[in-house]
């Protein structure tokens, strides 16, 4: 267990404490809430992200068959040399 300090004005150490905000279980329930918050922001950042990347247009099957073709020829001529 790690043992944090922290300074808060008193006004609002005070109005924390009486909301009993300032236990253990209500703090370590804050920062989870937050983690949880923050990974979620993360993850939409990064979907947002991806969603301005523009993708290549998807090959046709036929575009698909050549480009398989080539990279046979290919092999081929690299085994036979």
């Amino acid at each position: 267990m790690t043992t944090v300090q922290i300074n808060l004005p008193d006004q609002l150490a005070q109005e924390a404490k009486q909301a009993g905000l300032l236990s253990e279980a209500a703090l370590e329930k804050l920062l989870r809430e937050q983690l949880q918050a923050r990974r979620q922001d993360a993850f939409f950042a990064a979907l947002a992200r991806m969603e301005q990347v523009t993708e290549p247009p998807a090959m046709s099957p036929e575009e698909v068959a050549e480009e398989i073709r080539a990279m046979r020829e290919e092999r081929r001529a690299r085994t036979a040399g």
